[in-house]
Order: C-alpha cells, then structure tokens, then sequence
C-alpha cells in the first residue's frame, strides 16, 4: 500500500499523521525544537524559564518519539521535563502550568485510529496555544532549528503526583469513597487502553471496575473513542452488574481529554446529556457561577439551563480551542463540546475527562438518583425534551466535498425532512433552524472527504428523519 506524505500541518489541536509515513523521528525531531522556540518567543519574556515539558500516552512508540523530541530540545537550549510515564494530555498542560514552564509538547494522537500518533503543543497557562502560535510554528518548518551555545538540562518527572493533587482539591472525594466502599455507588470505567488506565483509582485512592486497562497500540482494532458502537463491553457489563444501589459507566479516550457516560441501565450518555447535568451540580450543589460556553453543536437545553440559572452563554466554532480562548479571558463557569471535551473556569483552560469524571460522580452521590433520571429532571425543569444523534458520512472525494460547498454557498435549502428553514447559522458549517424548532448542522472535514452532519429534534425519530434526508441530499450531488 502506497502512502502520500502530507506535510506537517496543524489541526484543530496539534498535529497528527500516520506513523512512519507522516509522523517521523526526523519530523518530530525537526518540529519539537522549534516549537519551543516558538513558545519562548511568545510567552518568553512574561516568564522566568526556559522549561518545557514533554509527556505522551500510550499510543506505538509514544515514548520513543518524547524522548528524542526531549534530545532535540535539550540541543536547542532549552531545559526539559520529560515524563517518566505515560499520563493524560491534561496532566501535561497542568504540568505545564504548576512548573511555571514555557509550555508542554505532548506526543499524542487522541481519539483517532491506532496507526496515527500527533504532537500537542500547550502553552504557559495550561491549555492549547492559539492558531497564530502553531501557524508561526508552520512558518519556521523550512528553516533549520537555531543552534544554541550550551545544551538545557533535562530531567524526569511523575507528572500524576501533582495532577491527582491538583484534581482532589476540585471535587469533594471522600462521600465517593464512602458510597463506594458501602455499596451504595458502584464505579466502572472504560479507559479503552489509553493514559486513562489507573487514573480514577489514583484520584480516588479506592479499587473500581476498570475495563481495557492493558496497554495495547493497536486499542483492541478500534479506534479510542467515546462512541457507543466502540463500547460494547462496558454497556454489557454495567447493564448485568448485581445490585440495586447507583450505577455509573465512565469513558476515557485515547489521552482522557474527552468524556462519555454510562447510566444505571447500560444507556450511553453523551456530552450532550453530561453537560447540563454538569452545569446544574456546579451551580446548586457547589455554589459557583460564571459563564457557560458551547459550540454550535452543542444541545439546546444548554441555553435554557444557563438562563433558568441566569448564567451569560457564549457560543464558539467547534473545537475547543476557541472555549480555551474564551477561558482565557472571561470568567467561566464551564465550557464544553458535543464531542466529550469539557473544562471548568476553576481549573485550567483544558478539557479533562477526569475531573469531569469525579464532577460526575460527585453529582450522582449529591443527588442520590440515577444520572439519566437526573437529566430527565433538568428536562422537565426547563419545559425542553430532545433527542440527539450525529453522522459521519464519507464522501466519494474532496471534489465531491467542493461540489457540496458550492450547493450549500450558492442554493441553500428552503425545506429540510419536510420542515421549513426559518434561520441559517454560519458560524461553523450550516446551522439549520427548522420550523419545529429542530436543527441541522452540516459540517465538512477540513482534511478528509468527510462530511459530519448532526441534530437536534423533540424525538429520535425526527432525528434520524432530518439525517437521513442530509444523507440523500448528500448523495445526490
């Protein structure tokens, strides 16, 4: 099989290739340094440092590839944090933080399939650096790193030491613990072979059901993310777990930066269903207030939760870079995406499947009901019920994803699934309002021909109704 080397270009957070054909010790060797130098340009002269750390999960390699990434920086002049383990992406960014350092490299791929591996660059502050940070990086991809007159100095570090610390003083462990070791709560985690593996029971300092804790690259053939047809396992084991008490899935993917859940009866619960359940328990139960954030994706019930709350609401492109931006400047509460990243104004400006993991659990003790009745609780509080569903569908080719643009840029729909359009929002993809107030959003993959279509309606059959006519009106063209 013949593969196409595609340069090195920054996504939505970092960069990613397949492994031997676009990611390359060379590559990596040749980036690493000069994203430090990057760093040091821009945040250099608010800080006292010239630290970088440099982590990885458990993707084929990670270690490797850190390691030399490590070297090439050391070369470069700069003094380096190399982790001694793999750890979540979060860690790393909080590392990057704690240590007071110019920013955090991460060798990772995410979610995506086995045969890719990435670098994350995060900055000083704890989260993804902006797009002007990884377009200069681009920018100095033709020219060699500069030499220094002296090597840095590297050392190892334990980056969950100061991570699990910094996670236990968010949440309130003990009545987890408590509801734990008494039966009351029973615990079941899908790590799904990623850095995740060991992290709930490091925060909690208690045994739970952890389910794919082994390391395997090649993540059991599929790829490490939170989506139910990847999670068989877990929705089996949680449905015919014994007992009567409370009942909670937990999902983790490939650098537990994202999230998803699992009621008492086995059901999956997406970020959609997590959130607001998040934004209540943040509010009523711990008292905190400020702004919450979502992208255009994000469910309708977000909006009217943070009204009944009298929370502003602010809404973003999806990805979470722009949340992390946000967070930056503007006093938040939280800010989350459909796809399971959500992060927290107390924290840093990262997503962090643990910590919205134990928030998670926190609420389900403080409330004592199951978290899909919960969420059915915040429906009924607000008068709004809606089912949700995505698809991502392949295109024959990226001039079939051009001809699609012009359609939609040139003759946009009027009626959709039999509803008329009553508003078009552009601010990522097409956001179709419809006349029962449901909506479309047809996206495109900025690098693949994939087209990513997702709703939201008043049942799941108006839902798979709307995507089934995204699909033939795709199809069509």
């Amino acid at each position: 099989m013949a593969f196409t080397i595609n340069p090195i270009k920054f996504g939505t957070d970092g960069w990613r290739g397949i492994i031997a054909a676009d990611f390359t010790f060379e590559r990596v060797c040749h980036l690493a340094p000069l994203a430090a130098q990057v760093l040091a340009d821009n945040y250099g002269s608010n800080l006292d440092s010239r630290l970088i750390i440099v982590g990885y999960d458990r993707r084929f390699m990670a270690e490797d590839f850190a390691s030399l990434a490590a070297e090439a920086i050391v070369k470069a002049g700069f003094d380096v944090l190399l982790s001694d383990g793999y750890a979540p992406t979060p860690a790393f960014s909080w590392a990057a933080k704690a240590q007071n350092a110019l920013g955090a490299i991460v060798m990772t791929a995410s979610h995506n399939p086995a045969n890719y591996l990435g670098l994350k660059v995060k900055g000083f502050f704890g989260g993804s650096v902006s797009p002007e940070i990884t377009q200069q990086i681009e920018a100095r991809l033709s020219q060699p790193p500069a030499q220094a007159s002296a090597r840095g100095h590297l050392s190892l570090f334990d980056p969950w030491a100061s991570y699990c610390s910094r996670l236990r003083s968010q949440v309130n462990i003990t009545p987890i613990r408590d509801a734990i070791a008494s039966g009351r709560l029973q615990v079941f985690a899908d790590v799904m072979h990623g850095a995740a593996a060991g992290g709930l029971e490091r925060l909690l300092e208690c045994p739970i059901t952890e389910l794919h804790s082994n390391r395997d690259p090649l993540f059991g053939g599929q790829p490490p993310e939170p989506l139910p047809r990847y999670l068989s396992d877990l929705l089996a084991t949680v449905k015919a777990a014994p007992g009567d008490g409370l009942k909670v899935g937990l999902v983790f993917d490939g650098d537990s930066d994202r999230i998803a859940a699992v009621d008492g009866k086995g059901n999956f619960l997406s970020s959609q269903i997590l959130i607001p359940i998040l934004i209540d328990h943040l509010v009523e139960k711990k008292g905190l207030s400020g702004e919450v954030i979502k992208t255009v994706s994000g469910s309708d019930l977000i909006p009217r939760l943070a009204k009944a709350y009298h929370l502003p609401l602010f809404e973003t492109p999806i990805g979470y870079k722009y949340i992390a931006d946000r967070m930056l400047t503007s006093q938040v509460l939280i800010g989350g995406e459909e796809s399971g990243g959500i992060g927290y104004g107390t924290h840093i400006p990262e997503r962090d499947a643990l910590l919205s993991a134990l928030y998670v659990l926190e609420a389900v003790v403080e409330s004592g009901v199951d978290l899909s009745e919960r969420y059915t609780q915040l429906q009924e509080k607000v008068g709004f019920t809606s089912a949700y569903d995505r698809i991502d569908l392949p295109l024959a080719s990226m001039e079939v994803r051009t001809k699609l643009l012009t359609r939609l840029e040139t003759d946009l729909p009027q009626k959709i699934a039999g509803q008329s359009v009553v508003d078009c929002l552009t601010l990522d993809g097409y956001k179709f309002r419809l006349e029962d107030n449901s909506w479309l959003l047809i996206r495109f993959s900025g690098t693949e021909p994939i087209l990513r279509l997702y709703c939201e309606a008043s049942n799941l059959d108006r839902v798979h109704d709307t995507l089934n006519w995204a699909k033939e009106w795709a199809n069509s063209i």
